[in-house]
């Protein structure tokens, strides 16, 4: 029923390591809640949930543990059931079920007699399986959406944002990593991966990172910013696993192990920084009453504590030297730079793009989170809450702080962690090899970093700097800040629109955006304003072009059917006939009769028949 073999140990792990700081931060958050036994009964079956996943070794169990996870954040969604909520909700419950449809699916296909059947005896019946893409396709949707890789990641701007702000830092901290221990679990079952299905996980990986940080720069909603950087680190970690998967099947072992080692060191780091992010948010949008950026500004003098932790978080996720965050896309950086003596032309292809696609995520997420928090927490203050907040209770700071330990005790210890991750993965030891001295990891391709020595070496440059700087006893001059001969106020800052304005004008194909002004002149001069307003919405390209394409061609396809199942009974004969002319059609394709231009002109020839034959025009 149960199995503690050192994956499903390991991300116990780390379960534990987002859950505990977060139950203290949820103790002090409950003030904010009005359905308290409603949040706490959901609250921790979900955390119990989730260790159920891992724990699980058998079908049923499973999906017991996998259901009642979605379930319970679902209803978490609803704790305060807003109409934005209800929606938000609605699209979260839809989307996890279609994923459940598809792991339901996968134990349906590989274990149709045993519902109890464990997951050791799972992988001698994937061995004698006949056609191990689909199994590798069905668990790919289905584990995939559950951690919000592009196409199936629309729901997380959604259902994040509106979900209480521990519930939050639980969903992308946690639940999406529950998602990828999923996928690895079953990924290692199968047997003999094809070259092909490491390059769809690394280009799936590649592609989520690019969206999931050019939405985040269009944000103008912290949490919901926060939500598609999710979508964005859920990319680099399919990027290490998807670079695990190519070597394994290139029987290059030892950089495969690289390749699994950085997207699970990943998996990591990601719960740390996320969860405190969203922490932090979450104290920033109790204190002002708002997720919009454009009110907050200043909080730094108010809430300093809170100030400080976000920006330890956000350093992190930008990768910036010597953070976990940097160390984690680095060795991502390395394994595939280890690409270089692969001769296979998808491959020339596809890690380039893939490193293209990290180096440009790396420079936007850095933008991005430049654009967070001086916007939230320096400069004047945008609205009278903002003016009006202070730092949050005690219990909130703790879960904070305890966080904020979590992300540098990551980075601290690499040479454990590292350790840990590699003993408990189905991969070859190379512990010994990143690790000669403990102080320094080298790569396997010649490529070295020592974060203890990079953060002794700021702390020691920065105290030298502070020293100097008092031994020589500069005067300070202070004055205003210069604003165009106008009055230095809050409307003279930038705003989260103007900041990212440039990167969105670039990236405007992509975003199309719906913008919104107005301004009220003074005076009749053209260019002084007694009122202006600037609004920019963009809706992501996957919802406009995937989602809501999908239900115009479910609503055409449900018209087609209302009209079959209501035509005159003297057209039935009519379609028999056609009935009778695609089974045919049918076997002579499958019995490989055809070649690929006589299936496109008997296509094309059937769909005229059931237009004209059978649906006939309209009345």
């Amino acid at each position: 029923m149960f199995n503690f073999d050192s994956l499903s140990l390991l991300f116990v792990f780390l379960i534990l390591l987002g859950a505990i700081p977060n139950i203290f931060y949820a103790s002090g958050y409950l003030s904010h809640i009005k359905r308290k036994t409603h949040f706490l009964i959901h609250y921790f079956t979900f955390i119990i949930s989730m260790i159920g996943v891992v724990v699980s070794n058998e079908v049923v169990v499973f999906l017991f543990f996998w259901e009642l996870m979605s379930l319970t954040s679902w209803q978490l969604v609803l704790t305060e059931p807003t109409d934005k909520a209800i929606k938000a909700a609605r699209f979260y419950f839809f989307m996890t079920h279609f994923g459940f449809v598809f792991i339901l699916l996968f134990f349906l296909i590989l274990s149709p007699d045993n519902a109890f059947a464990s997951f050791s005896n799972m992988k001698e019946l994937a061995s004698n399986f006949k056609y191990p893409t689909l199994l590798f396709v069905l668990i790919t949707v289905g584990f995939l959406s559950k951690a919000g890789a592009v196409p199936f990641h629309v729901w997380l701007p959604y259902a994040h944002p509106e979900a209480p702000s521990p519930v939050s830092a639980l969903m992308s901290g946690v639940m999406l990593k529950v998602a990828i221990y999923a996928f690895l679990r079953f990924i290692f079952i199968l047997p003999n991966w094809p070259l092909e299905w490491g390059v769809i996980i690394l280009t799936i990986g590649a592609i989520s990172s690019l969206v999931g940080v050019l939405y985040a720069l269009a944000e103008h909603d912290i949490k919901a910013l926060l939500a598609n950087h999710s979508i964005e680190n859920i990319g680099i970690i399919l990027i290490g696993i998807g670079v695990g998967m190519i070597f394994t099947t290139l029987h290059l072992y030892t950089l495969a192990a690289f390749g699994f080692i950085a997207g699970v060191y990943h998996t990591f780091n990601h719960m740390s920084f996320k969860s405190l992010l969203f922490m932090t948010a979450g104290s920033v949008l109790h204190q002002t009453h708002t997720k919009n950026m454009e009110k907050y500004g200043g909080l730094i003098k108010a809430m300093p504590i809170t100030a400080y932790l976000f920006l330890i978080a956000a350093i992190s996720i930008s990768a910036l030297p010597p953070t976990n965050g940097f160390l984690s896309e680095w060795m991502i950086f390395q394994s595939m730079l280890s690409s270089h003596s692969v001769n296979d032309i998808i491959l020339k292809l596809a890690f380039p793009f893939a490193i293209f696609a990290l180096a440009l995520t790396g420079g936007l997420a850095i933008a991005c989170f430049v654009k967070a928090f001086g916007i939230t927490f320096l400069g004047l203050e945008r609205s009278t809450n903002a003016k009006h907040a202070k730092e949050v209770n005690k219990l909130m700071l703790i879960g904070q702080i305890l966080m904020g330990g979590v992300v540098i005790f990551l980075m601290l210890f690499l040479p454990n962690i590292i350790h840990l991750i590699n003993s408990s993965l189905p991969i070859v030891d190379i512990y010994s090899k990143l690790f000669p001295t403990y102080f320094v990891m080298h790569s396997l391709n010649g490529g070295a970093v020592a974060p203890l020595l990079l953060l002794s070496a700021l702390l020691v440059i920065t105290g030298l700097i502070v020293f100097v700087y008092k031994s020589l006893n500069l005067k300070t001059r202070i004055y205003h800040t210069w604003t165009c001969g106008y009055n230095t106020n809050a409307r003279s800052q930038y705003t989260a629109t103007g900041f990212a304005g440039p990167i969105r004008r670039f990236f405007e194909w992509l975003y199309k955006p719906e913008v919104h002004s107005h301004k009220t002149t003074l005076a009749g001069h053209k260019t002084k304003f007694s009122d202006s307003l600037y609004e920019v919405h963009v809706k992501p390209l996957f919802e406009k072009s995937l989602y809501d394409n999908t239900k115009i061609l479910t609503d055409k396809i449900s018209d087609i059917i209302y009209e079959l199942s209501n035509f005159e009974k003297e057209k039935y004969a009519s379609l028999i006939f056609v009935l009778l002319a695609t089974v045919l059609f049918s076997y002579r394709v499958f019995d490989h009769q055809s070649n690929w231009g006589s299936i496109l002109l008997e296509f094309i020839v059937m769909s005229i028949f059931i237009r004209i034959i059978v649906i006939g025009g309209k009345k």
